[in-house]
């Protein structure tokens, strides 16, 4: 399924105030309704390797895969749809890509990175995500994380230690508890949401979610969602403006129309020809 001119998607990224190199990476592919961002760790650049072999393996993989699917086969065994099992699938061999390099190389050893990726299709979005970069929706001037944080802090308030304002002022925030390519294998969290026009998909590394209340991220997306493009320059900026302590990446992908499966001739056929001898 081709989304080029169904998908709108615009993204930015900025070294900020403090850091002297940019460890964040993203791509967008609309051909296959993908949207990827990473924000790496380690010394000696190996967080923009990281993040670099992380964001080129989900695309190469996903570039080969998707478009090779039938559309909406489900698997037995897991009773995800196949678009699912190839983003975990292609998540999972960057981890093993990031790590295998990390043991070789001793100058990025102990790199890694957080990745979130969105794959559209058939009105819906897989959501696939390994430590604290985020996904929101913005649906009707209203914004929802649709991620959850994979940090200590996030465990403690999931038990019920902290409150989500005590979570907001804390200073251990960045505590990832899952991260590509510190081992060889990593849980991968992935989901799906039903699409309708005009949502908003916002992903973002904490760059973006440490300097900003999601108030703050929602009045933006209120007042400039109407323009991606400027809207991703107002959240960066604004995140600068408080403190810009991180790299900080944006990543907005609007639907502008319903993009369901369309059946082959021969599906439609078969269907027709079942309602006759009904």
């Amino acid at each position: 399924m081709n989304l080029q001119g169904i998908l709108e998607i615009s993204g930015r990224t900025d070294t900020g105030k403090v850091r002297s190199n940019n460890e964040d990476c993203f791509t967008e592919d609309a051909q296959i309704g993908l949207v990827v961002l990473a924000d790496g760790m380690g010394g000696y650049k190996g967080g923009e390797i990281a993040s670099s072999i992380a964001v080129k393996t989900v695309h190469e993989q996903l570039s080969e895969q998707i478009p090779a699917l039938q559309p909406g086969a489900i698997e037995d065994r897991t009773g995800y749809s196949m678009e699912s099992i190839s983003v975990r699938n292609a998540i999972l061999k960057a981890n093993r890509l990031i790590y295998k390099t990390s043991k070789e190389e001793a100058k990025y050893q102990g790199m890694g990175t957080t990745l979130v990726a969105g794959v559209f299709y058939n009105n819906r979005v897989i959501m696939a995500h390994v430590g604290d970069s985020r996904m929101y929706r913005f649906r009707e001037n209203q914004l929802q994380q649709v991620t959850s944080d994979h940090t200590l802090l996030q465990e403690l308030v999931d038990r019920g230690f902290y409150t989500l304002d005590e979570a907001n002022a804390s200073l251990n925030k960045n505590l990832v508890t899952r991260a590509l390519g510190i081992e060889e294998s990593v849980a991968v969290d992935v989901k799906e949401d039903i699409v309708f026009p005009g949502d908003i998909y916002l992903l973002c590394s904490d760059g973006l979610s440490d300097m900003l209340a999601d108030t703050e991220i929602q009045a933006v997306l209120e007042n400039y969602g109407a323009n991606l493009d400027e809207a991703a320059d107002h959240l960066i900026d604004l995140a600068n403006s408080n403190g810009g302590k991180d790299n900080v990446s944006v990543m907005l992908a609007r639907t502008k129309k319903t993009f369901p499966f369309k059946k082959k001739w021969r599906s439609r056929l078969f269907s027709l020809l079942s309602k006759n001898s009904a």
